[in-house]
């Protein structure tokens, strides 16, 4: 039987991405987001307007989009509540956010050069994808929608099958985003900053299977 909830989320399971994009001094800033799809060589991305990558993006025009596997969860997680404003927005202070300079470093990431932007990729990240924007799109007042063109991918050898120019699907396990907790392989694999500062009603549950 179904039922008519109101369901106030609506993220029922996409792939974390590391989006690497420039400030204004050139330094990098790094963000986890989820909302996220891709048709043939582009990428649809969807950005709150308060923070730093939407700015970022808007501004330089290029990113990278680096894909965590599941075993990168813990990075991931240590700068979910994290951004690049200087200025904290009201509505994520409420959330637990905080200011942070370098996400590299509290990721416990390393940046790696770029091939064709200038932003940096994720070293750690086995699928990298340097991109340039091609269209931005308000999606109200709150959100914008950025239409992103691949220029270059870059993929970890063994994931690759062999003479092919595919990635193998029973190789590539992508960390997922559902409902602010993390999953991998179908299985809640870590408790989630994220999932705590939106409140979600599910995370007490997860926590007493930890």
């Amino acid at each position: 039987m179904h039922v008519v909830p109101g369901l106030e989320v609506l993220y029922f399971g996409t792939p974390v991405v590391l989006i690497s994009t420039r400030k204004e001094d050139g330094t990098a800033n790094l963000a986890p987001m989820s909302s996220a799809w891709w048709l043939d060589q582009s990428c649809m991305l969807g950005l709150g307007n308060s923070g730093q990558t939407t700015a970022n993006l808007l501004r330089e025009r290029e990113c990278v989009l680096n894909l965590p596997s599941s075993v990168m969860v813990d990075a991931v997680d240590r700068i979910a509540l994290t951004t690049g404003k200087q200025s904290v927005p009201d509505h994520k202070a409420r959330q637990g956010y905080r200011h942070e300079p370098d996400k590299f470093t509290l990721g416990r990431l390393t940046q790696q050069p770029s091939e064709l932007v200038r932003p940096p990729r994720v070293e750690q990240c086995p699928i990298q994808l340097e991109c340039r924007l091609v269209t931005a799109t308000a999606i109200g007042p709150q959100a914008t929608a950025f239409h992103v063109e691949v220029l270059r991918a870059h993929v970890e050898e063994d994931l690759i099958i062999p003479g092919t120019h595919h990635v193998d699907p029973n190789r590539w396990d992508p960390l997922i985003m559902k409902f602010c907790d993390f999953f991998g392989g179908g299985i809640n694999i870590h408790p989630s900053r994220l999932a705590e500062g939106w409140n979600m009603p599910h995370r007490n549950d997860r926590r007493s299977m930890v």
